[in-house]
């Protein structure tokens, strides 16, 4: 049976696939249809300093392929996290990972510095694509300088794995890729969702309360796997690719463009057990092709 582990900067993995923020609340919400602890890592869903409502509803639309959201990073904040759910979490077998998201970088330090207290958290996953309010609402991952100023400021305070969740919303995605590794990122991880709109031509209104979305789901995959690729030949630090993987097949070419993990998303919508079977359906690829190890394929695209 080939090896299936990999290493996120210093974050060791049984697998190479994790559950991305968002789709899988808090991992307890799915303990009843899935064993957690056969995940690679689960990454929670967006936390901010304080409290965040979300946006009014409809904030989800359905769409050829995949399907838009607007959720708006709706929790209920850090001090609650660390109170209330991660008494619940913390002794679950695998990688516990939280996304953490801010309007400013005070709010991302502080934010960060509380989650690098929590023992059994070995890694968050910042969210640089969320708008920094000091700047007119102008999101930092879409400056290589504004996502270098975020980053810098988080890793003075966090000192574990710090994996960097870019924006596929910019022109250069391998420019805000360099910045966040000169910042100090151990990882990338990318893409985020892409921003989309959809119209009730009866109504003649978006079918989003705040108009656009974001949008996820297979129809991503082909620009999900062309950013992968891109950063995972600009950069040194590990690569983690999401967007659009619903299958195993889907998340080898991932791994064949440069990625060192995935991280499946929407899916989970679909199949609540979907990242086990990926897993698994990777592990039987690698056999079936007579590979060792899952190290052997990353990157290996046109090899």
């Amino acid at each position: 049976m080939a090896d299936i582990r990999t290493d996120i900067g210093g974050l060791r993995l049984k697998n190479p696939v994790m559950t991305a923020s968002g789709t899988f609340g808090y991992g307890l919400e799915f303990a009843d249809l899935v064993n957690l602890e056969d995940i690679g890592g689960i990454i929670v869903k967006g936390t901010t300093l304080k409290p965040r409502e979300g946006n009014d509803y409809p904030r989800m639309a359905e769409t050829a392929s995949g399907m838009l959201n607007c959720v708006g990073l709706q929790n209920k904040g850090v001090d609650y996290f660390c109170k209330h759910i991660y008494p619940q979490i913390k002794d679950i077998g695998t990688n516990m990972i939280v996304n953490v998201s801010g309007s400013s970088i005070e709010d991302y330090t502080e934010c960060a510095a509380r989650i690098n207290e929590l023992e059994r958290i070995p890694a968050i996953e910042l969210n640089i694509s969320c708008p920094n309010v000091k700047q007119g609402g102008m999101a930092f991952g879409v400056t290589a300088k504004g996502a270098q100023s975020v980053v810098e400021a988080v890793r003075q305070v966090y000192q574990k794995t710090l994996i960097v969740k870019l924006s596929p919303n910019v022109t250069d995605i391998a420019e805000i890729a360099i910045a966040a590794e000169y910042a100090g990122a151990d990882a990338v991880s990318l893409i985020n969702t892409l921003m989309g709109m959809a119209i009730d031509i009866e109504r003649r209104r978006p079918l989003l309360s705040i108009n656009t979305g974001g949008l996820s789901g297979p129809a991503v995959k082909p620009v999900a796997v062309r950013m992968v690729w891109q950063v995972a030949h600009a950069v040194r630090i590990p690569v983690v690719g999401l967007g659009g993987i619903m299958t195993a097949e889907d998340a080898i070419e991932f791994l064949m463009a440069g990625a060192s993990a995935v991280e499946v998303g929407t899916a989970n919508f679909i199949d609540p057990a979907v990242s086990v079977k990926i897993a698994q359906g990777i592990s039987n690829w690698l056999d079936a092709h007579n590979y060792k190890s899952v190290q052997e394929i990353i990157g290996a695209v046109g090899v």
